[in-house]
């Protein structure tokens, strides 16, 4: 069996395929994967998978993943029972961010702590640099407590509407 990296990349291939009649291209894949791996932080308090992304000039990459994409080998399936467990992630991931452009994502990642501090390491030998997970469960921290105060904010303004 593949490893989860792989599994999950082909998920997203296969239901942005599905949700939208194209094929993802691989800039909004690599998104999607991190910020499934960042959801996975949000909501289970790990990581999703083990492998690090690179902070590339736009935005994280995983570099596991280039070939496979380009050779259209993405084709591993999740288990079910694996399928059922990251749902929410997938759901919440999908619902956020796959209806958006891939430069908007870029941009959105471009304000992630985590792809900052790793590009701080970047020089013209070096162009790319290690994402360090603690770093993107720094950023999933932040994601949880501006989530935690707009449903508190929504919910004040519903009682006081009520």
């Amino acid at each position: 069996m593949a490893d989860l990296i792989v599994r999950v990349a082909s998920y997203i291939c296969l239901r942005y395929k599905q949700e939208f009649g194209a094929r993802i291209d691989e800039m909004k894949l690599h998104k999607l994967l991190y910020f499934a791996q960042r959801e996975s932080m949000i909501q289970l308090g790990e990581p999703l998978f083990k492998n690090c992304f690179e902070a590339w000039k736009y935005g994280p990459v995983m570099v596991s993943i280039r070939q496979k994409y380009r050779y259209d080998a993405l084709q591993e399936d999740l288990t079910i029972e694996e399928k059922e467990y990251y749902k929410p992630i997938f759901d919440i991931v999908f619902e956020t961010y796959a209806v958006k452009d891939s430069w908007s994502l870029s941009n959105i990642t471009h304000g992630e702590y985590a792809w900052q501090e790793a590009r701080k390491r970047v020089t013209a030998i070096q162009p790319h640099a290690i994402i360090m997970t603690d770093n993107i469960k720094k950023d999933a921290e932040r994601v949880k407590i501006r989530r935690f105060l707009y449903e508190k904010m929504k919910s004040q303004n519903s009682h006081e509407n009520n």
